[in-house]
């Protein structure tokens, strides 16, 4: 099951935009001044990335991070994770932060209510779709490995090398016949030695015509979803739900997956430490992950008192 497009901004996501302001990469160079007090000058919503962006390099949330986000909710605002985390890897976020509404996974691929740690609803590659991109992604890169995952299970073909991302499960090797008889959220090939950039670089022209295609800054790692679902797609219908418009949406991210999302929102952060195709596309560049630079800005929108 998958959605229309909506907009070329949403589900474009291998068109990246780069200026030589994408050099700067400290806190005390591009942390913009930013005062925002009132009532009026507050998002209705925030949305963040998780890992990069909220999450540091050890994996850990920082208190003044958890804070941050509470003093959003106690100002009558909402906030909302939009992660390529699949819902597998989501009880350590709620745990960090508590059992609060939903989060946008698979990048966008799976909504996941974080009070009943259930998946809500579904945007799915079909069979045939995951058929015909598999064939053309190991024409177009040869030695790369396939792997389908789901919400709670992944399914790889022999060549696929799992990653850290993968060491909480076991990585199931159904066969070929079986691999690809299944809808699936996502798409995942992993090579031996290529970088994330340059499997983007081959993959996008063989299967964006199918699916959209992305990296997250995985290892070696470029992944799919379907034609239409992307961040910003999730992130525009959960705003809707409540009533929010664009403008009112302040976007946090730090990898290529996020542009979408941070086209959509009216206002656009990337932490330091983000990739230079994001440092380029958005209004503000803040202080990186491990500084709490999406603490920082949101104490400033949401201060106490």
């Amino acid at each position: 099951m998958t959605t229309p497009k909506s907009t070329t901004e949403m589900t474009t996501e291998t068109t990246l935009k780069t200026t030589p302001e994408t050099t700067k990469t400290t806190t005390s160079e591009v942390l913009p001044k930013m005062i925002l007090t009132t009532a009026e000058s507050r998002p209705r919503l925030i949305a963040t990335d998780l890992d990069g962006t909220v999450v540091r390099s050890d994996g850990s949330v920082s208190a003044r991070t958890a804070a941050a986000f509470a003093r959003v909710q106690e100002a009558g605002a909402d906030f909302v994770f939009v992660t390529g985390r699949p819902p597998r890897l989501m009880d350590a976020i709620v745990e960090m932060f508590g059992p609060r509404g939903t989060a946008i996974c698979s990048n966008g691929a799976l909504i996941y209510d974080m009070r009943t740690r259930a998946v809500v609803a579904e945007y799915s590659i079909d069979t045939v779709t995951l058929a015909e991109a598999a064939r053309r992604l190991r024409t177009a890169v040869p030695g790369i490995g396939l792997a389908v995952e789901h919400a709670d299970e992944l399914h790889a073909d022999e060549q696929y090398e799992a990653g850290d991302w993968d060491s909480d499960i076991t990585v199931q090797r159904p066969g070929e016949d079986k691999l690809w008889s299944r809808p699936a959220p996502k798409l995942v090939g992993r090579h031996p030695s290529l970088s994330a950039d340059d499997l983007l670089a081959l993959a996008a022209p063989a299967i964006g015509d199918l699916v959209t295609v992305y990296h997250s800054n995985g290892e070696r790692l470029v992944e799919a979803i379907g034609s239409g679902v992307s961040k910003a797609q999730g992130l525009a219908r959960f705003a809707a739900g409540l009533g929010i418009t664009p403008a009112e949406v302040a976007a946090f991210g730090d990898m290529p997956n996020d542009l979408p999302m941070l086209a959509w929102a009216g206002s656009s952060y990337a932490v330091a430490n983000a990739h230079p195709s994001v440092l380029g596309a958005v209004d503000h560049v803040i202080g990186s992950h491990d500084e709490d630079g999406v603490a920082e800005v949101v104490e400033r929108m949401f201060p106490l008192g």
